[in-house]
């Protein structure tokens, strides 16, 4: 085997045992909310559904959003997998243009694409992020609500704008 091919197998592999949702292709580029507003936005909000993640492994999952400063939201993630987890991290908008596309980081992790695809602010929120690692690329979504419930009419109208992006598997 080249070693070129080592180092690709390898990466692939690292990425494939922490992977959310490997798939093969780029990232496609999703239309994202129009005139988002991180003061609307912040605030708590209850996970309803998830793409499988590797490091959020619990349930009844919560993210507390505080506005910082303008363009930098801090991230507080808890959930419940047997005891309380809990993460710090912040959201920070890459271009102001976009405001509604943002990179979230915690502790030393690299950052993450954070798009906000569509939200009504006091209901719903649908989050997709995407990465791509050369021939493969992993996606990670959260469907989000302000109530620990939301109609099942809701969930699968959020389900179809994920399906729109091209992921088929929630």
């Amino acid at each position: 085997m080249k070693p070129a091919q080592v180092v690709a197998l390898t990466l692939l592999s690292v990425v494939a045992i922490g992977a959310q949702v490997l798939r093969l292709g780029k990232c496609p580029q999703p239309a994202v909310q129009a005139n988002f507003d991180a003061n609307r936005y912040i605030g708590k909000w209850y996970e309803i559904h998830k793409l499988p993640t590797s490091f959020q492994k619990g349930q009844c999952a919560t993210a507390n959003y505080t506005l910082l400063s303008p363009g930098v939201i801090e991230v507080l993630n808890t959930d419940d997998n047997g005891t309380v987890n809990a993460i710090v991290g912040s959201a920070k908008v890459k271009n102001p243009a976009e405001p509604s596309k943002l990179e979230v980081s915690f502790n030393n992790s690299p950052p993450g694409p954070y798009w906000v695809l569509s939200t009504d602010y006091d209901g719903h929120s649908l989050v997709y992020g995407c990465t791509d690692y050369g021939l493969f690329r992993v996606e990670l979504s959260w469907i989000l609500s302000r109530k620990p419930t939301f109609s099942k009419e809701t969930l699968e109208k959020l389900q179809g704008i994920l399906y729109s992006v091209g992921y088929h598997g929630c």
